[in-house]
Formats: structure tokens, C-alpha cells, sequence
């Protein structure tokens, strides 16, 4: 149990460490791109500054202007040319509530903070280059969509977390209260039979006071009855212990006694032994004998008519011990053979689906073997299989 509670906070801690890295790895690519595009939009605008730099010789400011309005102008970020001193001169791209020149010189602060302005100079040839203004721009709408991308995969990613801590916690607590609840019904089921038996038996004691020596065994099979389903609550959870046994015997104390008792569960149900003799195996025999006494109470609760019959065959060839367990009851759909094994899955009114996934347990984990549906047919009867590994 306290495996499993380690478990549970090893998932809660890795959902937690995948969030962490998904939001580090996101805004590392998000920055990468980031530098690659303002990489690639600082060479234009270097090369922006090259054309204006050149046309500077002309004696009027017509080609500069040419080259604004119908050159610099075709970009898709904001780009201000200013002069030597950062005031601007020309613009485009702005955004809208940029109206007055406050604005804009607020603006190059701001574009100057990502992106170093791109210095306008002038060559003659015959002095030290001059200085004359600057290009000062910004991020592109593109990178701009990337940033406000990137906040909403991280808003997502944090929701994905916490929904996956609050679902898991809500799915945690749910299948807590459903074990408890099924195992207050499951103990409650098998307590029923011994319980009423020993009701039946007071009343039978009550009426003939001389029959004692005769209701007395069977007082103490169902004494003994109740002390089995202790020993069975206690063994799971914990290391079985195996032994070596007559299985035959087993079962055939299970069939005799549920025979004896079947008035006491309500129901006009035949059981037929087609049972080996002297099969012997290496098991759990308390957990067995649950299994095997499951699978034929869920016969009997499959049988809604007069002329009910169960079969109990035991059988062993070179590699396994099978017994197949067969009904003439309501039968089980074929899309739900694997689904009546999963605890909580049910088709009874009062039940709560912990039956045959405790038999599943017991054969498939503890016992290394398999039991499943071997056939089934709507209105006429299913037919388990228990196949237990001699070796």
C-alpha cells in the first residue's frame, strides 16, 4: 500500500516536471525564433540604410524620399528615421496610437531596447565618415504573434496541468470510495450465505430441539464458513502462501456446501459436479476456492428461471489445470467478455462489479494463470474458464 502511495506522488511529480519542461522548451524555441527573425529584419534594414547612405550625394532630398515612400515602406514592421539627434523624420508602420511626436520618440526608446538603431553614414571619400541620422525599428507583426502564441500555449499548458492534479486526485478519490464501498458490499456478500444459514439453522433448532447431533456439523461448516472469509480478506494485499493440495477436494467442499445452502440464496439452481478426481495442484487454496465459489455465484445471479442448472468440470492436461464453470443464465454480450473483469463494471441492479475482477486477480496476478469468457450466448448461458499453470 505504501508502494502505491509512492507511485501516486511519482505521477502527480512527473505530470509537474513535463509541465515545467514543456513551458522551458516553449519559450526557449519562442526566443530563438525570436533572435532569427530580428536577425533577418536587422539585415534589411542595414541594407535600407546602405540605399539611403548612397543617394545622400544627390543635391535633393528626392531621392531619399523616393526611397522611403516606395522602398521602405513595403516592410511589415515599424521603421523611423531619425536624425543625428533621434528625432524623427520619417515613419511607417506605426501603430495606430502613435499620433503625436511624444509617441513616436517613446516609441524608439522602446524599439531601440530590442533592436539596436541602424546608424545612417555618410561617405566622400575624403573625410571620416559622417553620422547623418539613424533607422530605428521594431518587431514584426510576425514576431509579435509568436510572443502572444507563446503566452497562450503556456496558459494552456498550465490549465493541462492543473487539470491533470485535479483529475487525477478526483479519479484517485472516486475509485477509493468505490474499493471501499465494493468491498463493504463484497463482505457483505460473502458473509450472506454462512450468516442466513446459521439464521435458518437457530429456527430449524427452535422447532425440533432433538435434531441437534444432526444440524450440529453443518453449524460448524458455516462457523468454519466465516472463518475462511476472514482468512481471505487478509490474504489479499499480501504475499500468498502456496501449498500443495487436492484441488478435487477443494471443490467439492465449495459445491457441497453452496448445494446445501442454495434455499438459503433464494434461487432453484441444480449444481452439477463433472469434476476429475485426485487433481492436486501448488496454490493459495483459500483463494482458489474464492475464485471458484465468484464464478458460480455469478451463475447463479445469471439465472432468472426455474430449471437453472450450473456445471463445475475440472479437467488437467500436460501444462495446465482448467475448470470451466458453465450456466443456462441470461448470458453476457461479447463486447463486454473483457469488460465485466474491470472493478466497478456491472450489469446487476445491486451489484458493484468487484466480483470477478477479485477472481481475476487472484488467478491472473497471484496464480500467474488466465480466466476469461470461453463462451457466451444471449438467453442460454456462459461457460469461465480457469486455466491455473501446473509449473
Amino acid at each position: 500500500m505504501k508502494n502505491n502511495y509512492r507511485y501516486v506522488g511519482n505521477i502527480k511529480g512527473f505530470i509537474f516536471l513535463a509541465g515545467v519542461f514543456l513551458v522551458i522548451g516553449l519559450l526557449s524555441y519562442t526566443s530563438f525564433l525570436s533572435r532569427e527573425l530580428r536577425e533577418d529584419n536587422r539585415e534589411v534594414v542595414k541594407l535600407y540604410a546602405e540605399i539611403i547612405a548612397g543617394a545622400v550625394n544627390d543635391d535633393t532630398d528626392s531621392n531619399i524620399d523616393f526611397i522611403f515612400e516606395n522602398v521602405i515602406k513595403k516592410v511589415k514592421f515599424p521603421i523611423v528615421q531619425s536624425d543625428i539627434k533621434k528625432n524623427p523624420q520619417l515613419w511607417t508602420n506605426l501603430p495606430q496610437q502613435i499620433k503625436t511626436n511624444k509617441d513616436r520618440l517613446s516609441l524608439i526608446k522602446s524599439m531601440d531596447t530590442n533592436n539596436e538603431p541602424i546608424p545612417l553614414v555618410y561617405y566622400d571619400g575624403n573625410s571620416d565618415p559622417i553620422i547623418f541620422g539613424y533607422l530605428h525599428y521594431g518587431d514584426s507583426s510576425l514576431i509579435q504573434k509568436i510572443k502572444i502564441w507563446t503566452y497562450v500555449e503556456i496558459i494552456s499548458i498550465g490549465l493541462f496541468v492543473c487539470i491533470g492534479f485535479f483529475g487525477f486526485s478526483y479519479i484517485r478519490n472516486s475509485e477509493k470510495q468505490n474499493i471501499w464501498v465494493g468491498l463493504s458490499r463484497e463482505t457483505a456478500h460473502q458473509l450472506g450465505t454462512p450468516v442466513s444459514a446459521l439464521i435458518g439453522w437457530l429456527d430449524f433448532l427452535k422447532q425440533n430441539k432433538t435434531d441437534l447431533e444432526k444440524v450440529l456439523p453443518e453449524i460448524e461448516s458455516d462457523i468454519d464458513r466465516l472463518q475462511q472469509v476472514s482468512r481471505r480478506f487478509s490474504k489479499m494485499g499480501s504475499k500468498p502462501e502456496v501449498e500443495y493440495f487436492n484441488l478435487t477436494e477443494r471443490v467439492n467442499s465449495t459445491l457441497d456446501y453452496l448445494e446445501k445452502r442454495m434455499p438459503s440464496l433464494g434461487r432453484k439452481v441444480k449444481l452439477i459436479n463433472n469434476i476429475d478426481q485426485n487433481v492436486k495442484i501448488k496454490a493459495n487454496g483459500t483463494l482458489i476456492s474464492w475464485a471458484v465459489e465468484n464464478l458460480i455465484r455469478n451463475g447463479i445471479d445469471s439465472i432468472n428461471k426455474d430449471n437453472g442448472q450450473i456445471e463445475v468440470a475440472l479437467k488437467q492436461d500436460i501444462q495446465n489445470i482448467r475448470i470451466h464453470i458453465s450456466d443456462n443464465g441470461c448470458g453476457i454480450p461479447k463486447k463486454d467478455w473483457k469488460n465485466i473483469f474491470r472493478p466497478g463494471f456491472t450489469t446487476k441492479n445491486s451489484g458493484w462489479g468487484l466480483g470477478l475482477s477479485l477472481c481475476q486477480r487472484i488467478i491472473n496476478d497471484v496464480h500467474g494463470g488466465k480466466v476469461y469468457v470461453l463462451d457466451s450466448v444471449i438467453y442460454e448461458g456462459t461457460t469461465f474458464e480457469i486455466a491455473i499453470p501446473k509449473s
